[in-house]
């Protein structure tokens, strides 16, 4: 998918990317853990890395690997970041800060994340969640 930079994006994704890892056979829990890292990662691309700009868009791709893994890749058309340099929201100097919180749930939520910057701008995100638990539809 490719979304506008707008807030009504975020929840798009959300939904699209739950209503896929339903059908693939992720159970509730997991479905939370997705969608909570989906919206998390789609508000750093609309508002940290494409900062609403109405010609930058959020690309979103979502599929099931060989090991039966949901695979999301979100993009940005941004400046960028390193994974690195996002401040410990945990560090006690850092309580207070609104940034970095994200990334922090988003790690928490997903089984591994990795963060690269695209050419030649902007920040691919792929996030990867193992299924915890069946649901009762065939997958």
């Amino acid at each position: 998918m490719s979304l506008e930079s707008a807030l009504e994006s975020v929840d798009q994704a959300e939904e699209e990317v739950v209503r896929f890892a339903t059908e693939a056979g992720f159970g509730e829990e997991d479905l939370q853990k997705v969608g909570m890292a989906v919206r998390e990662c789609m508000v750093n691309a609309v508002l940290h890395g494409n900062q609403y700009d109405p010609e930058k868009r959020a690309g979103v791709r979502v599929e099931v690997d060989e090991r039966g893994g949901l695979v999301i890749t979100i993009t940005d058309e941004g400046a960028g970041f390193e994974l690195n340099e996002v401040p410990d929201p945990l560090a006690q100097e850092n309580l207070l800060r609104h940034s970095g919180r994200g990334i922090f749930l988003i790690r928490a939520f997903m089984d591994n994340l990795q963060v690269r910057r695209r050419a030649p701008r902007g920040t691919e995100v792929r996030m990867v969640k193992y299924r915890t638990e069946e649901t009762d539809q065939p997958s």
